[in-house]
């Protein structure tokens, strides 16, 4: 439930962009960006996303999802573009695309993406509860949409929630 006195946020508003250099420091023995290092860099950018989306401080509940579809390399330059996908009572859904930049034209490739979940707390680090989140455009409301379910596919793995409880998971099966 969302409080009356908290204004609804644009995804548009959460929006953060963060670019990294893959400097030798960053890399395995093959030249490629180590996953510990972008799961770094994209909690940080996604706990921006979220902070921007309550103005509280947050704290990461859980990684949903991270793909490594393509190597990141040595030298090559990292953008994450993270959003608030959608908002519950005191949880955000943080999706990320992550770009490679290539340094000569400018021009970016998605090679990955990930989604974060993050929670806003109070000082004594109990959930509190964060504004309504307002997608615009066709991919802000297609992400908006399929938060719930990955929500509820989450709260199943983790013991938090009984399948037959999944209404919006259930739905996917009982259309076909």
């Amino acid at each position: 439930m969302y409080l009356c006195f908290m204004k609804p946020v644009y995804a548009k508003d959460t929006l953060t962009i963060t670019t990294h250099l893959v400097l030798p420091e960053n890399t395995n023995t093959l030249g490629n960006l180590m996953g510990g290092q972008l799961l770094n860099w994209l909690d940080i950018a996604s706990a921006i996303a979220a902070h921007r989306h309550c103005r509280r401080v947050v704290v990461t509940a859980a990684v949903n999802n991270v793909s490594f579809q393509h190597p990141i390399k040595l030298g090559d330059l990292v953008v994450i573009e993270a959003k608030v996908s959608r908002s519950f009572n005191s949880s955000m859904e943080v999706f990320m695309d992550i770009f490679v930049e290539h340094g000569a034209t400018g021009e970016k490739t998605k090679c990955n993406e990930a989604i974060y979940t993050f929670v806003a707390v109070d000082q004594l680090g109990n959930p509190i509860n964060v504004p309504e989140l307002l997608p615009e455009t066709e991919v802000e409301k297609i992400r908006f949409d399929g938060a719930l379910r990955r929500r509820q596919l989450r709260l199943i793995l983790a013991g938090k929630m009984k399948p037959e409880e999944a209404t919006e998971l259930k739905a996917l099966f009982d259309r076909h």
